[in-house]
């Protein structure tokens, strides 16, 4: 070999040495994180930040694993399954707590009420019905999971009726425009998006939105904080980095959400059940990050919390702020 082949041998050795320093963070392989996704318009940061490429930015892959309602969100974080989870109703969140204290930490909390809608009583086009009152003998569906199961009849047993006085069916989400539209049933516990497709077919109405804020909370401009975005403690603990890296992401979806809506709401097509002629009208809960919260939010929140305690859904007192993290 001659002197020249050896020299140039040798710096090419050393530029191998060197780009493995310097190779650019992107082409590094990204860190694997399973997310558990209810597809409704409060998973609405998932899909965000997934598409718009915060994650990846991020150095986050994410495995969406499509998990209807919050059982088994609840199951797939207990049992490592998943790392995360998209939206996680805050009863069952603080219920799984209890069980596993600090398996559902909530990076985010999601507020609704007249105003930011998603929980709403619906009714099929051709039924009578101009108050909650006036459900009573009708078949009624609700979103499944004890928590919307309990919150709708807790809203009913408000209004006057009692568990008899109709029927309350659980159903999977994906199915209720289909139902409402068959006249399976003559009303509905429903969420966004769906009220809002039924709207736009014209085979159901809004009866009533945010009534979880005014029955239960008393008040109809109270911020119910009922779910939100979630990362398991054992996710924090074992990979600290990625967890803190795949929340900022999580944070950066819930700015650009908060400032940009109207381009946000795009995302919902095509991950949700919104078709492109709904997206735009939409309504969406209130995101909020865990360190915008003041002391009033963290006071209805508990009070919420308080009131499934008191009617049992939750088997003790919970402190809410225990399970509020940020990084």
């Amino acid at each position: 070999m001659s002197k020249a082949k050896g020299i140039f041998g040798r710096l090419a050795a050393a530029a191998v040495v060197v780009s493995a320093f310097f190779w650019p963070v992107g082409a590094q392989a990204l860190d694997k994180v399973k997310v558990g996704v209810f597809p409704v318009s409060s998973s609405l940061p998932y899909f965000v930040a997934r598409d718009r490429g915060f994650f990846k930015d991020a150095g986050i892959d994410v495995e969406m694993v499509r998990l209807i309602g919050g059982p088994p969100n609840v199951a797939g974080l207990i049992t490592n399954q998943i790392d995360a989870s998209a939206v996680l109703v805050t009863i069952e969140g603080m219920n799984a707590d209890l069980k596993k204290p600090g398996v559902a930490m909530y990076i985010s909390i999601n507020a609704q009420n007249a105003q930011y809608q998603m929980e709403q009583f619906v009714v099929r086009k051709g039924v009578k019905a101009n108050s909650l009152a006036d459900l009573k003998g009708m078949k009624i569906m609700s979103a499944p999971g004890p928590a919307n199961v309990t919150m709708a009849k807790a809203v009913l047993a408000a209004v006057g009726l009692k568990e008899g006085d109709y029927t309350l069916d659980q159903l999977d989400m994906g199915q209720h425009i289909n139902a409402m539209t068959a006249g399976t049933f003559d009303a509905g516990y429903t969420l966004e998006p769906n009220a809002s497709v039924m709207r736009a077919n014209g085979v159901a109405t809004t009866l009533e939105a945010g009534v979880i804020a005014k029955y239960i909370l008393g008040d109809p401009k109270a911020l119910a904080w009922i779910a939100g975005g979630v990362i398991s403690s054992d996710f924090i603990k074992n990979r600290t980095d990625v967890a803190k890296r795949y929340t900022a992401a999580w944070l950066k979806a819930i700015d650009f959400i908060n400032t940009s809506p109207q381009e946000a709401r795009k995302y919902l097509a095509k991950n949700t059940f919104t078709p492109d002629s709904v997206v735009a009208t939409v309504p969406l809960v209130k995101f909020t990050k865990i360190t915008d919260l003041t002391a009033g939010n963290k006071a209805e929140f508990q009070k919420f919390i308080d009131f499934s305690t008191a009617s049992g859904i939750l088997s003790q007192k919970v402190d809410v702020t225990k399970y509020l993290y940020h990084f």
